[in-house]
């Protein structure tokens, strides 16, 4: 597995070990010792699934009192998908990174707790499955809106389909308070 570092502290791409043939591929798609060795060594509670057409835009997301550490990896097609820095004092609060994630490359892209999560789907469909440091708690979920100028996440799609609740986030601004 090669790990690469992003823009970003702590997130990482994650290219692992594929071995393919006429027959197919096989992979490990985690590996505690090796993710251990890479930094990544936060328990894994729960693995989620979710499946979008193209232009779909997911996110921004994140947990306030319980922060989850995500693992991503498109199974199916392509997706954009970025991370933005939230943690208190950080010195790249409100910065963000993205990276291609698709089914034909099993690159992953790990988001460690404090970060915002988004993506969007650049593929005629795209499933995505990642494995989460913290179960979803609704009460705890914070959000910020895709196009927060503030932020400036340069997304590759203009008009994105979003979900009422993700289309009426807050900006970053109102986090800090």
């Amino acid at each position: 597995m090669r790990v690469l570092p992003t823009e970003l502290p702590d997130v990482l791409i994650l290219e692992p070990t594929v071995h393919r043939d006429a027959r197919g591929f096989f992979l490990e798609t985690y590996q505690a010792e090796r993710f251990a060795k890479a930094g990544i060594s936060a328990p894994f509670v729960q693995d989620n699934h979710s499946r979008s057409a193209r232009g779909v835009l997911r996110g921004l997301h994140a947990q306030r009192r319980t922060p989850q550490g995500k693992l991503v990896r498109a199974v199916l097609g392509e997706i954009w998908d970025v991370a933005v820095d939230i943690r208190p004092g950080s010195a790249t609060y409100g910065r963000w990174t993205g990276v291609t994630l698709d089914a034909a490359s099993c690159r992953q892209l790990w988001i460690p707790p404090g970060f915002l999560h988004g993506f969007c789907v650049m593929s005629e469909w795209a499933e995505i499955e990642y494995k989460c440091t913290a179960p979803y708690d609704r009460d705890d979920e914070i959000g910020v809106v895709w196009n927060d100028p503030d932020i400036g996440i340069a997304w590759p799609i203009k008009d994105p389909a979003l979900s009422p609740k993700d289309a009426a986030l807050p900006r970053l601004s109102a986090l800090r308070s």
